[in-house]
């Protein structure tokens, strides 16, 4: 091969190259079996750590980051809340413009006092909501999120569940996802755009 056509070649692959990592970088990402386009989230009716019932209402009109797990979860839910409390503190005054929810998917364990007291580890704007099987079921389905009861060895169980932060624009409608333990400046990035949505 001559030299100009090696350097036409050597080119040809890096922009390649440069256009996928573009790609991949601006089109957002879905959780696993979920389609572009598919509607992500609904109407829900569920009760908050302190106590109070929510509706689907009580997020309107802020962008919201909810993520689903349960306060028993041994490493991925207090790693991702960990995770959540550090980048709302790097955005500063701008994580004042999101909404925070932790639905549990262990509503049987997981009560309003139960959970708040677990959120107290965490950033103090994470709010937690629970509910009866039948109101997590509800939620957890329009979500698009999988959970299912594992037996433990010590008689008990745990949950194995998705594990995706779901950030969802101020009119209801989903914008992206954050993934487990991703990169601080891709999920800042992200939180800063859903932050625009307003």
């Amino acid at each position: 091969m001559t030299r100009p056509r090696a350097l036409f070649a050597i080119a040809t692959c890096v922009a390649i190259a440069a256009g996928v990592a573009l790609w991949i970088r601006l089109v957002p990402r879905v959780p696993a079996g979920v389609e572009r386009d598919a509607k992500i989230g609904g109407p829900f009716d569920l009760i908050s750590d302190t106590g109070e019932r929510v509706t689907e209402a009580a997020l309107a009109g802020k962008p919201t980051v909810m993520y689903f797990g349960y306060t028993y979860c041994p490493e991925v839910c207090p790693t991702t809340l960990l995770d959540l409390s550090q980048w709302i503190e790097k955005l500063g005054r701008e994580a004042d413009e999101l909404n925070y929810i932790f639905v549990t998917v262990d509503p049987e364990r997981d009560t309003p006092s139960v959970m708040h007291a677990y959120l107290s580890s965490f950033d103090k704007r994470i709010r937690g909501f629970t509910g009866t099987p039948e109101q997590i079921a509800k939620i957890a389905e329009e979500y698009g999120v999988s959970y299912r009861r594992v037996p433990s060895d010590d008689g008990g169980y745990l949950i194995d569940h998705s594990a995706v932060l779901y950030l969802i624009g101020p009119n209801g409608k989903f914008v992206d996802t954050i993934g487990y333990q991703e990169e601080t400046a891709s999920a800042i990035s992200k939180l800063q755009h859903l932050i625009k949505t307003r």
